[in-house]
Parts: structure tokens; C-alpha cells; sequence
């Protein structure tokens, strides 16, 4: 047990800064082609960034795992607006822009909602999977043409790059991008093999440990960089990189999941309890948007409550299990 637990962590460590390296290495890689940084941030960073859920929940459907695959999208999604967010806002204050409150947030709900709709039958399917895959296409997308008009936008991408660092040596750059890459799916082969391990010798269900510890691991990079962020007071654009990773976990790291392989849902989308954690999914998305609403700012008072949501879904979680 012991072994596997270290062998967990080390998977842990090696997701993280598996992630960064390929953040890294790509942006810079790209930049030096020539690409510019609007779409550098909005598609290299919107990968890299979520590359932990995605090479996780790949290998986990590939496997036969699916209850770990949805788990680690729907607690990673809880984990990023509930933990992230809230402890982001507890150290200090987020200011958003508007269009997060108009627009983003009510995206990631639609998503949300349309994911409860797509499951309900207990399957997630290669057409519904497919769908999905559509839809971060076409996010993309939208997301570039209006970053194009909106030049504020294109100077916080730029300036989020300039953050990340960037490596001049073309060769340092493959470097990176292959090492990330190692990491990543060497990272999510060892969390996946350990947290069954773990579950097997637990007696907890596979579901249990997908939304718990894969979960809050595949979260380690939006977690650090939230709140680096938070202590230099830099947080203007970290609630819409959250909401848009929730995005983009929903519909391309299960729409690549579903397409490889469909992902059933054991014991039935109902019988299993996957409906309250979804739910649950869908009430923390909607608490940033019920406290921006009026001034567009995420109070520390905000913060202590997400928290509070948090602390208290894994409560249920552990007493249930």
C-alpha cells in the first residue's frame, strides 16, 4: 500500500510538470514559428493546461475504468471552481471582466447541463462523444474571433505567455514538448495503475477515487498557477482561464475519451449517485456567477464559502464511500 501510494504521487509529480514542460516547450516553439500569442493561448496553453485530465481519462477508458474517466472530469470541475477559486479568493480578492459573468459562465453551465442530458442513459457514446469533441472545436473558435476584435484580450494572453516563460533554443524546445509528454502519460499511467491498487485495497469504488485523489491531482497545475497568481495579486484573468478549462475538460477530454472508447456507467447513471455529483458540478459553476453578478468580483467572504462547498462534498463523498 505504502509503495502505491508513493508510486501515486510520483504520478502526481511528473503530471504537473509534465504539463508545464509541454506548456512550455509548445508556446515557445510556436512563437518562434511565428504563431501569434492569441492563438498560442488559445490553443498549445488550453491543451497543455488540461492535458493531465485528458491523458488521465483516456488511459482510464481505455482500461475499462470509466467511473475513474467521468470522475476525474466532474471532481476535477468541482475542484477547480470549489478549491481553486475559493482558495485563490481567500488569499486575495478576483476582479473578472464582465464577459466571464455575461458569456463564459453561462457556457460552462450549458455544457454542463448538455453532459447531464448526454449520460443519462447510462453511456457516453462515440456519437455523443463525437458532439462534444465538435463543440471545443467550434469553442475555439469562437473564442479566437473574439479575442481577435478585442484587443484587452489578446494583451492579457500575451501577457499570461510572457509568465509562462519563453525558451529561445529550438532544440531546449523539443526537448520540453517531449519530455512533457513523457511526463503527462507516463504521470497518468502511474496515478491510474496506483489509485486502482489503492481502491482495490480500500474497498472503495472506482468512482469514489475519480473524484477525490485523480481529481485534485489532474488540478495540481490550475491549483499552483491560481495561486501564485492570487499572492502577486495578478488574478484579473485566472477565474476565466478556470472556467474555460472546465470547458474544455467536459467536451474534449470526454469526447476524446468517449470516441477512443465509449464509457458506460456502472450500476446506472441513477443507481450509481453520478446525478448528485453532477449536480453538485452544476451548483458550484453557478455560485461564481450568483457572486460577480453585481460587481464582477469574487469577495474573500465568496472564497470561505466555495471552500465550505468543498469541504463539505468530500465529506459526503467519504461518508458515503
Amino acid at each position: 500500500m505504502v509503495l502505491y501510494t508513493v508510486y501515486c504521487l510520483v504520478g502526481f509529480v511528473l503530471l504537473y510538470f509534465g504539463a508545464e514542460w509541454l506548456v512550455k516547450g509548445s508556446s515557445s516553439l510556436a512563437r518562434s514559428l511565428g504563431i501569434t500569442p492569441i492563438v498560442i493561448g488559445l490553443t498549445v496553453v488550453a491543451f497543455g493546461t488540461s492535458a493531465p485530465e485528458l491523458v488521465v481519462s483516456l488511459v482510464s477508458s481505455i482500461k475499462g475504468k470509466s467511473m475513474i474517466a467521468v470522475g476525474n472530469v466532474v471532481g476535477s470541475n468541482i475542484c477547480n471552481i470549489a478549491l481553486v477559486l475559493g482558495l485563490s479568493a481567500v488569499l486575495n480578492p478576483i476582479k473578472s471582466d464582465p464577459t466571464v459573468v455575461r458569456r463564459d459562465i453561462p457556457i460552462m453551465l450549458a455544457i454542463s447541463l448538455y453532459l447531464l442530458l448526454l449520460t443519462f442513459n447510462s453511456t457516453l457514446g462515440r456519437i455523443e462523444g463525437a458532439t462534444l469533441f465538435i463543440g471545443i472545436i467550434l469553442y475555439t473558435i469562437m473564442n479566437y474571433s473574439l479575442a481577435k476584435k478585442e484587443t484587452a484580450g489578446a494583451a492579457e494572453i500575451k501577457s499570461e505567455l510572457e509568465d509562462i516563460g519563453f525558451v529561445a533554443s529550438r532544440s531546449k524546445q523539443i526537448v520540453m514538448i517531449a519530455a512533457g509528454i513523457a511526463g503527462v502519460v507516463g504521470g497518468a499511467q502511474a496515478v491510474v495503475d496506483s489509485a486502482v491498487f489503492i481502491m482495490t485495497e480500500l474497498g472503495v469504488d472506482e468512482k469514489f477515487i475519480g473524484l477525490t485523489i485523480v481529481a485534485f491531482g489532474t488540478s495540481l497545475p490550475e491549483l499552483a498557477t491560481s495561486v501564485v497568481a492570487a499572492m502577486r495579486g495578478e488574478m484579473d484573468i485566472s477565474i476565466g482561464n478556470l472556467v474555460g478549462s472546465n470547458v474544455f475538460n467536459i467536451m474534449s477530454v470526454l469526447g476524446v475519451a468517449a470516441l477512443v472508447r465509449p464509457i458506460p456507467i456502472p450500476g446506472g447513471f441513477i443507481e450509481s449517485g453520478l446525478w448528485i455529483d453532477y449536480l453538485v458540478m452544476m451548483f458550484t459553476s453557478f455560485l461564481p456567477w450568483l457572486m460577480m453578478r453585481k460587481d464582477y468580483t469574487v469577495k474573500r467572504s465568496d472564497g470561505i464559502i466555495l471552500l465550505l462547498c468543498y469541504v463539505g462534498y468530500l465529506t459526503y463523498l467519504i461518508i458515503r464511500a
